[in-house]
């Protein structure tokens, strides 16, 4: 059963702008390779402030990423997040099916 899902990561605020971006396209090639589909283009928030200091560290670079996967497909690509050591934070959440049909992803059963 497909599903729908939004991921949300924090890079390291040291790390080079060039650097950080590339993690869009890593996250987006380990979600085609897990068998998902991206929901648009990864959503690239730039750098932000961190509302409290995580890690020692008082920026980092945001972005999101809609997609669509089979339940379970997108362990790999926690587990590389996980281990990164330029990820600061992720998360990764599965969308209620309204949530899912109100931003249009096609969810089938």
């Amino acid at each position: 059963m497909t599903r729908a899902y939004e991921l949300m990561v924090i890079i390291d605020g040291d790390v080079d702008d060039p650097k950080a971006q590339s993690y869009t396209k890593m996250v987006s090639d380990e979600i085609d390779k897990a068998g998902g589909v991206l929901h648009g283009k990864p959503d690239w928030w730039g750098k932000r402030a961190f509302a409290y200091p995580i890690n020692k560290k008082e920026a980092g670079y945001y972005f999101v990423v809609l997609c669509v996967a089979e339940g379970g497909a997108l362990d790999e690509l926690e587990r590389q997040l996980r281990l990164a050591d330029d990820v600061v934070r992720h998360k990764l959440i599965r969308l209620p099916e309204a949530e899912a049909e109100r931003r249009g992803m096609a969810v089938s059963a």
